[in-house]
Parts: structure tokens; sequence; C-alpha cells
């Protein structure tokens, strides 16, 4: 029997948005993750382009049913392509494992007209924070180019529609990121 995965590396990390409950941490190879932003959504969002040199932490999940229908509607602006040779997991069988990708040519450098939300970024770095620690939500903010992208500031009604609430250390460990990053903060 096949077994489907997805390799979650953005919101997918946080369990608290998602309804995969046989999730285990993983780390893929060959693909940078980068802030992009595309004509299907107002706001930008977190995307993997082919990179021989990059590994990323993430998340892997079986797809219940290997239904993926519910799945790609989530990810509509993205394309869904196989991954399994570029995934490292601690499963004992090798599962076909498919990762959420942006093509090039269907996506753009973020714009203060086009920015990451801070409800979004909430959302990865608690996941992240959760699963591999301040270690490894470090790690995200290192392995991940583009930084230079202006961030809406949300929090107060957030726009993202999976956002979640972050405990005060939570925030201030996103809040103390961005700011080390001198990321650009734009007021709602």
């Amino acid at each position: 029997m096949t077994h489907a995965y997805f390799f979650g590396y953005g919101s997918l990390v946080n369990r608290d948005t998602h309804a995969f409950s046989e999730a285990h941490t993983a780390r893929l190879s060959g693909w940078k993750r980068i802030w992009r932003h595309t004509s299907l959504r107002p706001v930008a969002y977190l995307t993997v382009v082919p990179d021989p040199e990059s590994e990323i932490d993430g998340l892997i999940a079986a797809v219940p049913g290997q239904n993926w229908a519910a799945l790609d509607e989530r990810e509509r602006a993205y394309d869904r392509v196989a991954a399994a040779h570029q995934v490292s997991h601690a499963l004992p069988h090798q599962p076909d494992i498919a990762v959420y990708t942006i093509p090039d040519g269907r996506h753009g450098a973020p714009t203060d007209q086009h920015p990451a939300l801070l409800s979004y970024i909430d959302v990865v770095v608690q996941g992240y924070l959760r699963e591999f620690g301040e270690d490894g939500a470090r790690r995200f903010f290192d392995t991940t180019d583009g930084w230079d992208t202006p961030v809406l500031d949300d929090r107060a009604d957030p726009v993202y529609p999976r956002h979640r609430s972050l405990s005060p250390d939570e925030r201030g460990f996103v809040d103390d990121e961005l700011r080390d990053r001198s990321i650009r903060i734009l007021k709602r």
C-alpha cells in the first residue's frame, strides 16, 4: 500500500491549523523557503524554490485516505510536486511525499501592496517553536529568504484565516526576531 504525505514548511508546521493527526518532524533538502506573492492572493506567503544547497525543517503528515482534494484547495496558489527522495524523516516506511511550491513565473517579490501578514508569521513561528524549540524557530528565520518583505501588523484584527493566539513568550520571540532582522512593519 502506498502512503501519501505532504511536507509542510510554513503554516502547516503548526498542528493547530489542520486536522492531519499523523504528523512527524522532517527535513527537506534541495529546496529553499522564500517569501513571495501571487495574483491569486493579495498578500505574501511562503513558498519553496529549488536550491541544491539548502535544507529546511518542517513537518510531514499523512493525507487521510490519500485524498488530496481538501489540501489542494487550501494550497490552491501552489503546485503539488513529488519530493519523497528529498525528505529525511524517522518513519519506518518510505511514503510518497509531496511539497507545495509556486512555480517560477507565477510569483513575485512582496511589496507594500502585497506584504506578509504578521498573523501568518505568528502561526508559522508558533509551529516551529512547538516542534523544534527556540533554536529550530531561529533556524526557520535563518533558512528563509526574502526578509526584506514588508510585514503588515494585523494582530489586533487578524486577516490570516487560520490565525492563532500566541502566548506572551511566543509573541515576544516573534517580535524579537523581526526586530533583530530589521523587518519593516507596516501599520494597519
